[in-house]
């Protein structure tokens, strides 16, 4: 659990050091222990996934070791009683949608003794497995995860009982109640109040909490994962694209080149996405308190307004109540949007919804996908890599004789990216697993490959696209081309529409299940995006920056890079400001206020004096392109 800039009294202390013990049940003369996966001790070659945990219930760990079985995650437990208990582990065997070999198989040891059971092979979807009877000789048991293939075995949760009859359900609502009743979570806690609550961590959410702190806000930044910059960050390792510093206000974007990398690059090493950088940049600010790894999940409505959002540490399970006036969506899915009842966008529109010559003649599912980029690395040994077949159809012609997946190894286009994501990114990984095995161990030159070291593989999906809130004024495609501009305008949007499709050679040769894309350009003038698309229509506190905001399909393409999103958080953060100042909301900032908003826009709140390093990705605009 991390908490920068956080206050917290000694009763809190004691209540969080209590929970992060595993909580013991009692029933009857039966004993049981309830064990989350994500809050064990030691983590070893574990990673913390959340992508999926308003669908399936919960955070999970998984063993991302691109083939090489990772370290154990460890733990102690302390069992109320000695004697026989039932063990039951909630798992599933993530390529049982395309094989039925499994691939991310593992085992559990307690005290060093490994049960014989081998959990990841069982089932498609997420099941309680049985694990056989153990006998406990001793109070305090130490539970390891043992990885035994590297290729992405996954666990949520053990559960030991000594009533056999008491199963924990497969249903995720009956499941959640167990959850709850087991753990001891406190479904209800105490909320803690700020004056702007800004809910994702990305470069558009990062840039809102501190352009609002440094306008003398008190801020909650809730990011679920370890690290900030969501798509930019060393965990997705997108570049920044697009442009800063253009009219009609030059000063936006000063942050983005305050807080962003220096190096560009899709794909690269670690170190190249400065998550450090992103971190002090948040931490330096005295007027934001930082929640890492919690994720929003639940809303209080009062009317037509957020009272509260509620945050669930993802290794303790712990929640958090946050009260705020003003809040942010900058969660990318519009998740705080859509738990609060906002109205979405979702999909492509048809060419009659706004008149858009690039829209298609009927409405329909297509989203841009998810890319799971990797990279490998030339090594002074021969490298070999598991001979693997998970059921994808590879061959010379088939296959990609690449050492480098970029933002174009792209899947689930046409999918549901919330309620799909798990089975999205484990295509992703399928793929990557699948080709680089083919190419190492049958491709007629595999010699050139000999050497080559698989060393980076995403597990964190990059999204492009899933929800978009509607707010007062929705950006179109003819905004954009005709230069329609509006009187609210504000971050401008300099990338070309950029809209991707399925690789038509691709999607055929693995039946419809595309996992390369092309990308499509229509070259704009830079355009300032309204005010009116970044707050909510019908949430009266809402606001949003990044892909999130309130933009046709085809206008996505343009306003979706991270630069642009960055300043969008920059514009929001100026604008809560206002709205405290004038005790108004961000409807009545644009029918009353608007033109202290561009005072701010003009002045900017990023450092103006520092070097303009990001030349990289920067897109090419029409006003380059005539004559």
């Amino acid at each position: 659990m991390a908490y920068i800039n956080q206050k917290s009294n000694d009763k809190y202390r004691l209540a969080v050091l209590l929970f992060s013990l595993f909580m013991l049940c009692s029933w009857g003369q039966s004993k049981s222990i309830w064990v989350e996966a994500e809050s064990f001790d030691e983590k070893g070659g574990w990673f913390i996934d959340q992508q999926s945990m308003d669908i399936m219930g919960s955070p999970y760990l998984i063993a991302h070791g691109m083939g090489t079985p990772v370290k154990d995650a460890t733990t102690k437990v302390r069992f109320p009683a000695k004697g026989n208990y039932y063990v039951y582990v909630r798992t599933r065997n993530w390529t049982a949608p395309w094989s039925d070999r499994a691939a991310g198989k593992f085992q559990i040891k307690l005290n060093g003794q490994t049960l014989p059971k081998i959990f990841g092979q069982d089932h498609k979807d997420w099941h309680w497995n049985f694990g056989g009877k153990v006998k406990v000789r001793s109070h305090e048991v130490t539970i390891s995860l043992h990885d035994l293939t590297g290729f992405n075995g996954r666990i949520d949760a053990i559960y030991f009982t000594q009533n056999k009859k008491d199963l924990p359900p497969n249903e995720w609502a009956a499941l959640d109640s167990f959850r709850i009743k087991k753990s001891g979570i406190n479904p209800n806690p105490q909320s803690s109040k700020f004056d702007f609550v800004v809910v994702g961590g990305g470069m558009a959410g990062t840039c809102a909490a501190i352009s609002a702190a440094r306008h003398g806000l008190k801020v909650a930044l809730i990011q679920n994962r370890p690290i900030l910059g969501g798509n930019n960050s060393s965990e997705v390792r997108v570049h920044l694209g697009a442009r800063i510093n253009l009219e009609p206000y030059p000063a936006l974007g000063n942050l983005v080149n305050e807080i962003g990398p220096e190096r560009g690059g899709n794909a690269q090493p670690k170190y190249y996405y400065e998550d450090q950088k992103k971190l002090n940049a948040v931490r330096n600010e005295s007027n934001i308190s930082l929640f890492l790894n919690h994720h929003a999940n639940a809303v209080i409505m009062k009317g037509n307004s957020i009272q509260k959002v509620l945050a669930e540490n993802l290794e303790t399970g712990e929640k958090l109540a946050f009260e705020a006036p003003l809040f942010a969506d900058c969660t990318g899915d519009g998740t705080l949007g859509y738990l609060a009842g906002a109205e979405y966008l979702n999909g492509r529109e048809s060419k009659a919804t706004f008149n858009e010559p690039t829209a298609p003649d009927v409405a329909d599912n297509l989203t841009m996908g998810i890319s799971v980029q990797w990279f490998s690395e030339k090594s002074s040994q021969p490298s070999a890599f598991p001979d693997i077949d998970w059921g994808l159809p590879m061959d010379d012609e088939k296959s990609y004789t690449i050492t480098r997946g970029d933002w174009n190894w792209e899947t689930g286009m046409g999918k549901d990216m919330i309620r799909e994501a798990e089975f999205i990114r484990d295509y992703g990984l399928l793929v990557v697993f699948s080709n680089w095995s083919y190419i190492k161990n049958h491709h007629a030159e595999k010699q050139k490959f000999a050497h080559e070291k698989l060393q980076w593989v995403a597990y964190i999906g990059g999204k492009r696209e899933s929800r978009r809130l509607v707010g007062d004024y929705i950006l179109t495609e003819n905004d954009l081309t005709q230069q329609n501009f509006l009187p609210d305008g504000t971050a401008p949007t300099s990338w070309s529409i950029d809209l991707h499709y399925p690789d038509l050679q691709n999607e055929k040769d693995f039946k419809g299940e595309a996992f390369r894309s092309i990308a499509e350009h229509i070259s704009i003038y830079p355009y300032p995006i309204p005010f009116r698309c970044l707050y909510s229509k019908n949430i009266d506190n809402l606001m949003m920056a990044g892909r999130d905001i309130s933009v046709s399909h085809v206008a996505l393409g343009t306003v979706r890079l991270m630069r642009t999103c960055g300043m969008m958080g920059e514009v929001i953060g100026m604008a809560a400001s206002v709205c405290k100042a004038k005790n108004t909301l961000p409807r009545g900032l644009y029918q009353n206020h608007f033109s202290l908003l561009e005072e701010l826009m003009l002045k900017g709140v990023g450092k103006s004096d520092l070097p303009k390093i990001q030349n990289y990705n920067l897109g090419r605009t029409l006003m380059e392109t005539k004559d």
